[in-house]
């Protein structure tokens, strides 16, 4: 009965423009207008995780090379679109109020 309650993380290590490798953990993951989306938080990696900013990191899969990587989105407009849809997601998955202004969803 107890293997039910465990959890395992998905974790993923990336690697930002300046080498830094660091671990993080997928949140969610969905398909919005056709392109692969996941939304990441900083993997817990010590007792002091309480105190830590967990940020939520937001990536694009994309095919570099003949490779599907993870990478940064660039536009603006695009972030915007993607990051509303997983915070209300959230929201949802938390059963929240939706604290965001603007009701149009157009992702």
């Amino acid at each position: 009965m107890s293997e039910m309650n465990e959890y395992t993380p998905e974790l993923f290590e990336l690697v930002d423009d300046e080498g830094n490798k660091r671990n993080f953990e997928l949140v969610d993951a969905a398909e919005i207008g056709g392109e692969q989306y996941f939304a990441m938080v900083p993997a817990i990696e010590d007792e002091d995780f309480l105190n830590a900013d967990l940020d939520l990191v937001i990536l694009k899969s994309i095919e570099e090379d003949g490779e599907e990587i993870l990478a940064s989105i660039d536009d603006d407009d695009e972030y915007d679109k993607v990051s509303r849809f997983f915070f209300e997601r959230m929201e949802e998955a938390l059963g929240g109020d939706d604290d965001f202004e603007d009701d149009e969803k157009d992702y």
